[in-house]
């Protein structure tokens, strides 16, 4: 599996969407709200549809879907302003990291952020600093096993088929999942013929995929991840990315 996957797997391991359910919904709310902007149609708004199948996915409670999306189409006058803030630095052991946020209060954001990457001896940098070393692609992944090991009813061939024929850029399967990945343009198209065969994903976003990564040994590499999750609980990040190489058996241990 890829790094982003991998990081995926740790959390689900460490439990830590279920001990943090209430930031996890704020986090939904807001993403569900930015996306909004763009209409309340889910049928014309792609990133709405993501944003909301996502907050379904977590069980978040359809009056709480239903609110973000009034707030973000402005239909509810109490609504706070919501902004999106990319910040850009680097781990320890010269990672580098990008980390998005959605804010109602970017001083409140900046220090907070900017605390995390100082306790975890990291630093923030300018913008710019960092993004050359990462692209921008859509990601799309399926599990092939469930939480009790047992293999789900998933046709990796014909993901496969359908991804590339429908504009992907890369299949990758291994004996857990099936990974997609395709250029941004192309997120929406692929997703979409994907779900039309049947088929719901584990996860579908667009992500910052680094370019090469660096290999740490394990204790430095665990300096890093325990920044990277420093990072995620703070309510106003939605995503942190980075070009850690994460192995098999750092994930196993970390997890």
């Amino acid at each position: 599996m890829s790094g982003h996957s991998k990081w995926s797997t740790i959390k689900r391991k460490k439990g830590a969407i279920d001990a943090v359910r209430g930031q996890v919904f704020t986090k939904l709310a807001r993403e569900i709200q930015v996306a909004a902007r763009n209409g309340a149609d889910q049928n014309s708004n792609f990133a709405l549809r993501l944003a909301v199948e996502k907050a379904r996915a977590e069980n978040m409670p359809k009056d709480n879907i239903e609110r973000a999306i009034r707030r973000g189409a402005g239909l509810e006058k109490d609504a706070a302003e919501i902004e999106s803030i990319t910040y850009e630095g680097y781990a320890p052991h010269g990672v580098a990291m990008i980390v998005e946020c959605l804010s109602d209060n970017r001083n409140r954001t900046i220090s907070e952020v900017r605390r995390v990457f100082t306790r975890g001896n990291g630093n923030i940098g300018e913008p710019g600093s960092v993004a050359w070393q990462f692209t921008e692609k859509g990601y799309i992944s399926f599990s092939l096993v469930d939480e009790e090991g047992e293999r789900r009813a998933i046709d990796p061939d014909q993901i496969f088929m359908l991804a590339l024929e429908h504009g992907a850029e890369d299949v990758v399967i291994s004996d857990e999942a099936v990974e997609v990945y395709t250029e941004r343009t192309n997120f929406a198209q692929v997703s979409q013929a994907i779900k039309e065969a049947g088929y719901t994903p584990d996860s579908a976003e667009l992500i910052m995929q680094p370019n090469m990564t660096i290999a740490l040994d394990a204790e430095q590499a665990t300096d890093v991840l325990d920044l990277v999750e420093g990072l995620e609980g703070l309510d106003d990040v939605t995503k942190v990315s980075h070009n850690l190489e994460l192995t098999d058996e750092l994930v196993a241990q970390f997890a």
